[in-house]
């Protein structure tokens, strides 16, 4: 029985170092470069002349808050190619956030979600269908890899099956995390940017249109509703008796790793307390697989409560933010939705202030973009975390306490507060507004 364990053991070792080699960067590589030649998809390489731009590829599989802070690059990106085709591909789940994007001619999804055996293959095995179905007829000119940390989604290979002869990416090299999980994908690109500095990734994803040769005239965020999205919107308030000058105020208790959730208690206190202190409905947002959460905080809170979580498209999700004054919630989606829909953020972050400003959790890369906020984190680590919480559930956000989540809300609102001598109004398409009455109420 031992010796059969350990043959096993083997067999399984053997399997894995199998599959990582046959689906490495360098085995796509040598295969791919002699067939893509042999097709006539390779003769231009050399420097990248932006003049010969006809038609361009940008993968972007990956999450909501991701595709929101790319809007402005989606925008930048036409200007410098105006007469161009652009294709853009995201995860399925992400499509009707960018379905209506305008700088774009063509949405296509690519589900890099997969079991955890022969993921590796899978994922090229879709990648290569998604290629050969819509890729290959389009003949790229130009693909186009914006994100800057490790990519986990497969992003790379999607671009290097596209055919392109020009393959632009981030290189492995920009930071450690990248460095270790994606060794040897520089070689799938033709030209990569090795900037390692700290900013935020809007500002990262707008460096490969100045890298590009192109000049960034705005960096603001987008969000593209159509008018059945906002007709939703006011069909919703309406239903819960939502009138025009009414305070609104949104809250997101989801995440989509459990240490970056704050408690559902704390969330209810707050509920409870800007009701009684603004009179304010509360509009609880969500992902789908998030509605257990949306469900118990609504009955910790009571009263006046909208619940929909797991009930809206993204662009309805962002039809009702933009109507609120304020978004309350933790680093998620939902965040950068209410951000693109110019309402002010109290972001709850899990990242100590002594972490590691470069850390996927860092507000300094991924905080609220271009709108008022107060990003609340833990001043330090709480023991067995260090440069960043690396608990399996809420661990180091639990530093953050109910009294300076209120100071937040209270300095956000102030403006529309005009310290206690006004009230909020709920106002259709506008973040905040105030409404003057009677002095006491």
């Amino acid at each position: 029985m031992r010796i059969q364990g350990r043959a096993l053991k083997v067999a399984k070792a053997a399997a894995r170092w199998t599959l990582s080699t046959i689906t490495s960067a360098r085995a796509v590589q040598v295969i791919g470069e002699p067939i893509f030649r042999l097709v006539g998809t390779r003769t231009k390489g050399g420097a990248l002349d932006v003049s010969l731009v006809k038609r361009a590829l940008v993968v972007r599989p990956d999450e909501i808050g991701d595709v929101v802070m790319t809007t402005p690059f989606l925008r930048e990106l036409r200007r410098l190619f105006p007469e161009a085709w652009i294709t853009l591909v995201v995860k399925p789940a992400v499509f009707n956030l960018v379905e209506r994007c305008p700088y774009v001619n063509e949405v296509l999804t690519y589900d890099w979600s997969v079991s955890p055996y022969c993921g590796p293959l899978q994922r090229h095995w879709r990648a290569l269908r998604l290629a050969r179905r819509h890729f290959w007829r389009r003949r790229f000119d130009l693909a186009i890899v914006p994100r800057w940390d490790a990519d986990d989604h497969h992003a790379t290979f999607v671009a290097y099956f596209s055919g392109a002869p020009w393959r632009l990416g981030y290189s492995e090299n920009v930071i450690d995390r990248k460095r270790r999980l994606n060794a040897g994908l520089d070689r799938l690109f033709t030209h990569v940017l090795d900037e390692n500095s700290l900013k935020h990734e809007v500002q990262h994803n707008l460096d490969v249109v100045r890298f590009l040769g192109g000049t960034v005239q705005e960096d603001r965020l987008e969000l593209w509703m159509s008018p059945d999205d906002e007709a939703f919107a006011e069909q919703v308030l309406r239903s819960h008796g939502i009138r025009h000058g009414d305070p609104l105020i949104a809250f997101s208790p989801g995440a989509r790793h459990p240490k970056r959730m704050w408690l559902l208690a704390n969330f209810a206190e707050v509920g409870i307390w800007l009701k009684r202190k603004y009179h304010a409905h509360i509009v609880i947002v969500g992902e789908q697989g998030e509605e257990s959460l949306g469900q118990e905080l609504q009955q910790q809170i009571g009263g006046a409560v909208i619940n929909v979580v797991g009930q809206t498209t993204l662009r309805q999700a962002g039809a009702l933010l933009k109507r609120c004054h304020l978004f309350v919630g933790n680093d998620a989606g939902p965040m950068h939705l209410a951000a693109a829909s110019g309402v002010p953020v109290v972001e709850i972050s899990c990242h100590p202030l002594a972490g590691s400003p470069t850390h996927q959790n860092s507000p300094r890369r991924f905080g609220p973009w271009s709108v008022p906020h107060h990003t609340l984190q833990p001043e330090k680590a709480l023991s067995s975390c260090s440069q960043a919480c690396d608990a399996g559930q809420a661990h180091c956000i639990l530093r953050i306490t109910v009294e300076q989540v209120k100071e937040a809300v209270v300095a956000q609102l102030a403006p529309c507060d005009a310290s206690n001598h006004g009230r909020l109004a709920y106002s259709p398409g506008a973040a905040a507004v105030f409404r003057r009455s009677q002095p006491g109420i």
